[in-house]
């Protein structure tokens, strides 16, 4: 089984930055991949970036891109999101996820097979 677990939230102004953690525990997949996810009230969930473990490449959505920037360490499959240059419309509920595939649709959230908890972005202008 897999846990993810979610830090790094809070409320800061426009313009600034936080760093987003997600520590597994239980089982690992090396060759697997993970996102980061968004949710605002009222909005369906969305994808913000993702890395898959062979080979290190990362993505982004458009609206994150040059701002966010997605790392990790593939032997514990711990992962972090550097967010910088906030903006309100950056405001959500961000969700880490995981999944052991390694190919296919990794901005769906169909594709995973794990989520975090999740944890609150507020960024007020």
């Amino acid at each position: 089984q897999v846990q993810l677990v979610e830090s790094g939230g809070g409320l800061v102004q426009a313009g600034g930055s936080l760093r987003l953690s997600c520590v597994t525990s239980g089982r690992t997949f090396r060759n697997g991949v993970m996102g980061w996810f968004r949710q605002a009230p009222g909005k369906e969930r969305e994808f913000v970036a993702a890395i898959r473990w062979s080979g290190g490449s990362t993505y982004y959505a458009d609206s994150v891109k040059g701002r966010f920037t997605i790392s990790g360490d593939n032997a514990k499959n711990n992962m972090y999101l550097q967010m910088n240059g906030l903006k309100p419309e950056d405001t959500a509920v961000y969700y880490c996820a995981s999944t052991w595939v390694s190919g296919g649709s990794f901005y769906t959230p169909n594709f995973y097979d794990y989520w975090g908890q999740g944890t609150q972005v507020t960024v007020s202008s």
